[in-house]
């Protein structure tokens, strides 16, 4: 990750997986101008997530209306209902990909039948990485992360993810990165040839001794609990673990199925971490998976 540029972006690259955690998000016809937002989730707090135009499906919403023909939108209205299962501010892009699935949901109820091109550059004007979230798989993204590159990637891995008590900010997180880089010189951002060995090998080993996050120091800063949550899983021996984007989320690489399992159990009780979570990958982008009339 290199510095921020004069737009205030830091650039990136880095590689994005899907896993096996998903939100569903339903849209449903409202009256002509009208975008409304419900949330639920079983098991999560979603008390932080924004019910009015600051979430990011309602944007997403907002953005379609703002690409349709005016005499067009002005019959349209949506009614989305997010069911969170992706952790809220655990640095998993959960916003991130209900905004996609808002994107195809509208794209589907409104039957405006655009192109993957726009939905992607309609993306693109959402967030970072709200464009992977509609591709899914396994990819490297530059620029803002949001310049994609499907990557050849064996598999599947197997994560147990260590959702830990409360959220980070994401803008503080870099602030935070800021900080603890100032007055040392920061290269440009790359991925290295070496990760994208481990990742077409399959071999979790090699994988695990590849895992980086640059944002690791400044989450840990800010929440000095989760050094111990790390290293307590590297003491079990695990192929790799990281934090998970800005964080709070811990990531843990496991060998297989069983060893995830037994992940699962030694992990149980962690001080700190609320949750613990199974995930594979990679897994496909957003998708419609019903539609009633």
């Amino acid at each position: 990750m290199g510095p921020p540029g004069s737009d205030g972006y830091h650039p990136v690259a880095t590689v994005f997986q899907g896993v096996s955690l998903y939100d569903d998000v339903t849209a449903s016809w409202a009256p002509p101008g009208e975008i409304s937002v419900s949330v639920t989730g079983a098991g999560i707090d979603t008390t932080g997530v924004p019910r009015d135009g600051r979430n990011l499906a309602a944007r997403a919403a907002a953005l379609l209306l703002d690409m349709v023909d005016p005499d067009d939108a002005a019959d349209l209205g949506v009614a989305l209902h997010i069911d969170k299962r992706i952790p809220v501010g655990g640095g998993m892009a959960g916003g991130s990909a209900d905004a996609a699935a808002a994107l195809l949901a509208c794209d589907a109820l409104w039957q405006l039948r655009l192109s993957r091109g726009e939905l992607q550059a309609a993306a693109a004007r959402l967030g970072a990485d709200v464009p992977f979230a509609l591709l899914g798989g396994t990819a490297v993204g530059l620029g803002r992360g949001d310049r994609l590159t499907p990557a050849l990637a064996g598999g599947p891995w197997h994560w147990v993810l260590l959702v830990a008590d409360g959220e980070l900010s994401t803008p503080e997180v870099y602030e935070e990165l800021d900080r603890l880089r100032s007055g040392r010189g920061t290269a440009a951002p790359a991925v290295s040839q070496s990760l994208m060995v481990a990742l077409r090998s399959g071999d979790p080993v090699a994988l695990g001794a590849m895992l980086r996050n640059d944002l690791q120091p400044a989450a840990c800063s800010l929440r000095p609990s989760l050094k111990h949550v790390i290293q307590m899983a590297r003491d079990l021996g695990v192929p790799g673990v990281m934090v998970s984007g800005s964080g709070p989320t811990v990531a843990v690489l496991a060998e297989d199925g069983d060893h995830a399992e037994e992940l699962m159990i030694a992990l149980y009780g962690l001080p700190g971490i609320k949750r613990l979570l199974r995930a594979e990958g990679p897994t496909p982008g957003c998708r419609v998976t019903d539609m009633v009339a």
